[in-house]
């Protein structure tokens, strides 16, 4: 028998919709956004966020401008239950933010979620349970009325709970859990039980949430059981209709797409896409599609290297080089005739004209990027050659941004000499961009302090002249951040950091790899001591060092 067995799955059997209308839609408006990425992106993660992480995560949704934000599970978990009491209690959530918690419709977990909810100005509560023919027959072993039933009760624990506390403006939304793989039919039936227990009106609406928890079928499909719920559901100007994405067939984008132009009225998904299996709708890809389209999408990615390092932070996820709008080669061309045709685009661009530049669907600028990358020499081969001298001869195991960084240095030096560039030349390129830097800060001395929050302090020392500094953060690093910040007015932000051990044994020096952002320029440091502490902060200094240095040159 041939192990690779395509007989064993059967084809989705598709929606009866013979009059769809949706293909000839266009998306002229941003959808409501509902971030889940601290609830569905965070029980994805091999390690769940932590208290400070879930804290950045949260300020960084506000930042970009989420209107509703899906906070956690708190009748089900500790740590999202106290997460969201530190929100309320501390009074962090914006007038025009609503908080949205998840629920199973249980009555005591329903019970249990008003309780962390109590002082809020206004909340979401997010109801589901499972509909599909597999969870009915497979797991929960009960028929259609059994599942009714389910949705049912928990509608009225829902209502009754809100009853109860009438100081809290209170939204609900339900979930067909499963919802593609639910009989259609089924699907309006269990969801016009819940609201006939609601009774949602036009003018106080409740939020139906048609979730593709697996991707079954083409994103037309989707799109099609869309249109066909929209057609079919009792009250629909009572009903917003939110969309919830995965991506197992690699499809979420253009589901959540083609199921708003089927009658959506709202979208949930997570930034970069994180969630469990192959993720859920990443919300920055379809936002940005519609900024390409010239729609606003009433979201804030004009800072793509905070959103990205903040969501790396959070989830301890690398972000793929080729990951749209956000990757770090998305904008670049290798190939010659690619770079010809952008080069000469460019060269006729004006400020204001219509962006029409080949191979290049958006202005890298507007996520805060620079074309300094744009138009780029093929360096595979360089690359990677000078990479393995640096780590067979010298031990440094440069990390991949800082390969394609030096690896132009090399390759520049290389066209001037006309020659072979030796290992020792290596190395001592590698001294003069990194090592050793114009007019040097020099760590004299330091201490840490460890309560809520990290505190430094200590002495540095620029061309003779001494500096008493003090920061604080979440971390070390953080701190001397501040500290740098603050005694050299200056606004700096770390987009990679990497460290290492120079060899095997146990007293190894350690060196660290940085990079920091300032006024649109990045600048990277790199240190060497026997203590990591030390080389962290000393490769801070290099790069802090090189920005002073051309704030000289600027003011020269």
């Amino acid at each position: 028998m041939n192990r690779y067995n395509h007989s064993k799955y059967k084809a989705f059997t598709p929606v009866a919709l013979t009059d769809r209308t949706w293909p000839d839609k266009v998306i002229t408006q941003a959808p409501t956004w509902c971030s889940v990425d601290l609830r569905d992106g965070n029980q994805a993660l091999i390690e769940p966020m932590s208290v400070a992480q879930k804290r950045k995560m949260y300020a960084l949704l506000v930042d970009v401008g989420f209107k509703e934000i899906e906070i956690g599970f708190p009748a089900a978990s500790q740590p999202d239950y106290d997460f969201v009491r530190w929100l309320i209690e501390e009074d962090m959530i914006p007038e025009d933010v609503t908080i949205q918690v998840l629920t199973q419709a249980r009555p005591q977990l329903i019970e249990r979620t008003y309780e962390a909810l109590k002082g809020a100005k206004q909340a979401i509560i997010h109801m589901y349970n499972s509909t599909s023919t597999v969870q009915r027959d497979q797991v929960f072993k009960l028929d259609k009325a059994g599942i009714i039933d389910i949705a049912v009760n928990g509608a009225r624990s829902v209502l009754e709970c809100a009853q109860k506390a009438p100081e809290t403006d209170w939204s609900f939304q339900y979930s067909p859990e499963s919802f593609t793989g639910t009989e259609m039919k089924f699907a309006v039936e269990v969801c016009d039980a819940v609201n006939e227990v609601w009774q949602p009106t036009p003018e106080r609406k409740v939020i139906i949430n048609l979730p593709s928890t697996v991707e079954m079928a083409t994103p037309n499909i989707y799109a099609d059981q869309i249109e066909w719920f929209c057609r079919h559901v009792k009250n629909r100007d009572s009903i917003i209709l939110s969309l919830h994405t995965h991506n197992d067939r690699g499809c979420g984008v253009a589901a959540s797409e083609l199921g708003l132009m089927a009658g959506a009225d709202r979208v949930e998904g997570t930034l970069m896409g994180n969630g469990e299996r192959t993720g859920n709708l990443d919300i920055m890809v379809m936002g940005m599609n519609m900024y390409s389209q010239g729609v606003d999408p009433k979201l804030d990615f004009s800072d793509m290297d905070q959103i990205i390092s903040v969501v790396k932070e959070c989830t301890q996820i690398d972000v793929h080089p080729r990951h749209p709008y956000a990757g770090s080669l998305v904008f670049t061309a290798f190939s010659g005739s690619h770079q010809d045709a952008i080069k000469k685009c460019l060269d006729i661009y004006k400020e204001g004209d219509t962006w029409d530049i080949a191979y290049l669907p958006i202005d890298p600028r507007d996520v805060g990027q620079t074309y300094q990358d744009v138009i780029r020499v093929n360096s595979q081969s360089g690359k990677g050659g000078v990479a393995y001298v640096m780590e067979s001869k010298y031990g440094f195991q440069l990390p991949r941004w800082l390969q394609i960084e030096f690896s132009r240095v090399v390759q520049q030096a290389a066209e001037e000499s006309g020659q072979e560039i030796a290992p020792d030349q290596i190395w001592e390129l590698f001294q003069q961009q990194y090592l050793n830097p114009p007019s040097p800060l020099l760590l004299k001395s330091f201490s840490i302090e460890k309560a809520e929050h990290e505190t430094i302090s200590g002495v540095i020392e620029l061309d003779g002249e001494s500096f008493e500094i003090k920061g604080e953060g979440s971390g070390m690093l953080e701190g001397f951040v501040d500290a740098m910040e603050s005694t050299f007015d200056m606004s700096l932000q770390i987009l990679e950091y990497g460290e290492h051990a120079l060899s095997q044994s146990a007293n190894a020096d350690a060196v660290t790899y940085l990079q920091v952002k300032y006024e649109g320029m990045r600048f990277t440091g790199i240190a060497i001591d026997e203590d990591i502490v030390t080389s962290s902060v000393n490769a801070l200094l290099n790069a802090v060092s090189q920005v002073l240095h051309t704030r000289r040159q600027d003011a020269a």
